[in-house]
């Protein structure tokens, strides 16, 4: 058998399912046509799940993050694990670029960088004020509370003065086991919704429009949330561009979620690096130009 050039990573849901439906036909579509890119550009290739127990890392040359989509449910173990392969391969993105990524933090690095983002204000583990103080101190009336380490709107709240006092007890147990943030609530996320660009190795490919599902704010599909094609505007493009170049290194991929904030500039609200869903179905050039990117590494 000849050595294995890359690994898709994915989890074990969508390594052989039995049960199908359009959610998974899409996983499967997305890691498929990557796997096709890559091979068509003469690299052996294999798709596994990234707790694979049988699987030698150090047999592979690379290992790239697709849809490992239950990481941020067993995150201590996944770190356990990314600290073990991270010395046996080379990880795409790196391992250092997701230490960086995984954290929201990451946000106040992009503002040094002078990338716009929407404004948040950072809650750190145990602080004791009440999400009231913290409303008074910020003079936010609508804001949206989230952990700083989460995935599919995990703990998501959009908080407003007649409901805040219904989420202090919560707010309260999850901010005694980790960090959290406020951001004020974004008009345009609901009446224009969430734009997501994807950047391969610095470039811009394609872009999609996430909208929420009336009544709700979230624009994720696991919250009936719907996506739509997108033609994005230079100005778009270019903000999206530089948003990944002042990361802390290049990323072979990125996803921009931008969005107009509420005084209609452009601004970031998540930057997407570890293992995003990047619609290559809608594009599947930009399925080539990340082999391609890969094939140059190689």
């Amino acid at each position: 058998m000849k050595p294995i050039d890359v690994v898709i990573l994915t989890d074990k849901r969508y390594t052989n399912p039995v049960e199908r439906n359009e959610y998974i036909d899409n996983v499967l579509l997305e890691d498929q046509l990557v796997k096709n890119a890559l091979e068509k550009e003469g690299l052996q290739v294999l798709k596994l799940a990234w707790d694979d127990p049988d699987f030698d890392w150090s047999t592979t040359k690379y290992a790239l993050f697709r849809t490992t989509w239950d990481y941020f449910d067993r995150f201590t173990e996944f770190s356990n694990w990314l600290a073990d392969v991270s010395n046996k391969t080379t990880l795409l993105n790196s391992s250092k670029m997701i230490h960086w990524n995984i954290d929201k933090h990451y946000l106040q690095d992009l503002e040094k960088e002078n990338v716009a983002i929407v404004p948040t204000y950072f809650i750190e583990k145990g602080d004791t004020r009440s999400l009231m103080e913290l409303h008074e101190t910020l003079s936010w009336k609508q804001t949206v509370l989230k952990p700083c380490i989460s995935g599919a709107a995990r703990h998501t709240y959009k908080l407003n003065p007649q409901n805040i006092h219904k989420h202090e007890i919560l707010y309260k147990n999850l901010i005694s086991d980790e960090a959290m943030m406020l951001q004020p609530f974004m008009e345009q996320i609901v009446t224009k919704g969430e734009i997501s660009l994807v950047v391969i190795n610095g470039k811009y490919t394609h872009a999609i429009l996430k909208k929420a599902k009336k009544g709700d704010f979230r624009v994720q599909d696991d919250f009936g949330g719907s996506v739509h094609e997108y033609h994005p505007s230079q100005k778009e493009i270019e903000f999206a561009e530089k948003a990944v170049n002042a990361c802390i290194e290049l990323p072979i991929y990125a996803r921009v979620d931008i969005i107009w904030d509420n005084e209609d500039q452009l601004a970031i609200s998540e930057l997407e690096l570890i293992e995003p869903e990047l619609w290559f179905r809608y594009n599947n050039d930009a399925a080539t130009q990340l082999a391609k990117a890969i094939k140059q590494l190689h």
